[in-house]
Formats: C-alpha cells, structure tokens, sequence
C-alpha cells in the first residue's frame, strides 16, 4: 500500500549550483570548501545569501550548520539538519528540504557537501572507515568486512551468479563513464580515455572489483539552492522543479535486492511516470555494477537485461537507450558522495551539461541505489 503522498510536487525548485575545482590534494580545509560552493549557487541562482533560512547537510559532513550559518551571516536559521546513513543520502536531503519549504518552515535551504576525501579521510581505508566493532559493526569487521568494496564485492559476487553479469559489462560501465568525463573539463579523468582493455588488465581490489570498477577519492565541494517555484520564477536561472522525491532505509528481501526494489514504485507513484518516461539518469555509482543493478531494480530493465544493454553501448549520451551519468560520475568525474550527481541532474535540466541530452524535460537522480532518488523537471514555462 503506497502512503499518502504530501504532494510537493513542481512547488519546490533546486535554483542554484555551485562546486569547487576536484582534486586530490586541495590545500583548503573542508568548511572552505564548502563555503566556497554555497557562494557559488548562490551566486548561480541570483538569491542574496540574507534570504537563506536553512541549512542542510551530510551527516558525515564535519562544518556544522551554526558554523556555515555565522560564516555566511545567516541572522535567523529557521531550519536546519542532517541524514544518516555515510554517504549515500544526497536526494534523501532534498526530499527533506522540498518538505521543509512546502509546510512553510523555511524559503531558502542550502544543501552542502565539502570533503577532502584523498587528502584528508579516505573512505576506501578500513582502519579510517571501520566503525571498530561498534554497532552493526560487529557482525561484519571481524569477518573483514572493513570497507564499502568489500561488503558489496559479496552483493555483487551473488548477483553475476544469479544473473550471468560479467566483468566486462561492468567494465563498459566504466568506459561509458570515462567517455562522458572526457567531454567535461572538471572531471578528474578529463582527456585521459578508458578502453575495456585497460579496464580488464587493472589490478583487482577486492574479487569482482577491478581498480576502474572503484569510486574516485576526492577533494571538492558542492551546494544546492533550493526555494519554492513561485519565489523561483524571479531568478535569472531556469529552475529545475522537483517532480517527486523518496527514500528508503534498506529494506530488501534477501542479500542481492537493492532498496530501489521498495523505492522505486513509490517514486514512479508519486511522481506518475514511469522509468520509460525519463531522458536522462544519474545512479550513484560507488562501484560499478551498481549502476547496472539501479537499473534494473529501479525498472528501467528486466533483471538480467542490463549487462547486455550496458555492453551494447546502451549509458552513452549520443545515441544509449538510458543515459546515465552524463558528467563522469563517481568513477570519472569525482567522488562527492552524491552531490555531483545531483549538480549534473539540474545541469540536464537547464541544457548547459557538457553531455547534453537533448529536449531534457525529466531528469532522475539517484544517489544511493535506493536510499534515496528524486525526478527533476523542466518548467514549460521558463524552460
């Protein structure tokens, strides 16, 4: 049985983005970052840093909203808060932000992410990332289950099983990404191209994960501005409307379904659209074969269809059935834990993307594999 929708759709609106440089070494502490990428959405969106009521941000994000809010001078923080669950909760925050603005408790939300993830905290690293025996912690790290690869390199080993998927289609994946990242000069692997080859002779991580299999360690900061479409329609940008917003707290049937198996018939429900009906994808792409099992557990392909579509050249932006991850993702662009993604979402949106997917009118934004999706929209009118 599908809740009671709240009905937010198209009266909230992401108006502003803004990201830092990506880099593996970024000389700036992670507040900076993050400052300097709500300054630009800021300035992006044409909304003077005085009307932003609200903050919201990663849990694992280390500048506070009290210290965000003095640094910009924000006099009056009507909203504030974070989400859960590491990294992978981008669209869940912006579900709660379109909330936030839709019930009246605040107008503008900035949505911010700044990580010095290679120079400062490496999340690959278990003794960085391990949560030492602690909580779910330990029932898993004194089995070596130190890291995210490691956890999902069994999810994924279970799945080829299943379902016949090969680590060439997980290689193409990669390709795909590397194309898409070549035509955008702030991806990391910018004109440095990816053959299957290269991907297939790279040295394994953890078994199925090749090292091009792997998200991106990165340096780098980004922000959303978020505010009610009524209030959008005075800013200088096309805004980019959300049509539909959810999430999910893992909820799977056994130990290869990902949560998009629940989340996505809520979406499409809220929404009133169907997979088929939107033009461009980002899926969060920690690893991989996430990207392919998104797509077929959000309903874009029939289980076990996926790593032919993939091989098939079917993510490519000119000319794939589903193009997904337009800017180079998490693979090839940079790591931002979700954030990027979502940047890139709005960009296909307003048809300023480096990959431009023509006639955008619905963009889906994954940045969990089911912890949480959001449907753009292009506003007919402005758009």
């Amino acid at each position: 049985m599908f809740r009671k929708s709240m009905s937010f759709k198209n009266q909230v609106a992401i108006v502003g983005i803004g990201e830092t440089e990506y880099s593996r070494l970024s000389g700036r502490s992670e507040l900076e970052l993050s400052l300097e990428a709500i300054q630009a959405a800021l300035q992006d969106s044409g909304v003077d840093r005085s009307e932003v009521d609200g903050l919201m941000r990663w849990s694992v994000d280390t500048s506070a909203e009290g210290t965000i809010a003095e640094n910009l001078g924000i006099k009056d923080l009507a909203w504030f808060g974070e989400i859960r669950l590491a990294g992978n909760v981008g669209a869940a925050l912006v579900a709660s932000a379109a909330s936030a603005i839709y019930s009246g408790l605040a107008n503008v939300i900035v949505i911010y992410r700044g990580v010095n993830g290679r120079s400062g905290r490496r999340y690959g690293r278990g003794e960085v990332t391990g949560q030492k025996g602690r909580g779910s912690a330990a029932f898993t790290e004194p089995f070596g289950l130190l890291t995210p690869q490691h956890n999902l390199a069994m999810t994924t080993q279970r799945r080829m099983y299943e379902t016949g998927v090969t680590s060439k289609q997980f290689g193409m994946v990669a390709v795909s990404e590397r194309m898409h990242a070549n035509r955008n000069p702030k991806a990391t692997f910018f004109e440095k191209p990816l053959t299957l080859e290269d991907h297939q002779n790279s040295r394994l991580v953890v078994d199925p994960f090749h090292l091009f299999d792997c998200c991106l360690e990165t340096d780098g900061g980004g922000a959303l501005v978020l505010t009610s479409a009524e209030r959008a329609r005075d800013l200088k940008k096309p805004m980019a409307l959300i049509r539909a917003a959810a999430q999910s707290g893992f909820s799977k049937k056994n130990f290869i379904d990902t949560s998009a198996l629940k989340l996505g018939p809520r979406l499409w429900e809220q929404a009133g659209l169907a997979p088929s009906d939107m033009d461009v994808v980002q899926i969060y792409d920690h690893f991989s074969p996430f990207v392919i099992f998104a797509l077929e557990d959000y309903g874009f392909l029939e289980r076990g269809k996926g790593g032919p579509f993939v091989e098939e050249g079917g993510l490519l932006w000119n000319g794939g059935g589903i193009p997904v991850n337009t800017s180079g993702g998490h693979l090839s662009e940079a790591y931002l834990q979700g954030m990027n993604h979502l940047i890139e979402g709005v960009r296909q949106i307003r048809g300023d993307s480096t990959a431009q997917v023509e006639n955008t009118v619905f963009s889906f934004v994954d940045t969990g594999v089911g912890t949480g999706a959001i449907i753009l929209e292009r506003n007919a009118i402005s758009g």
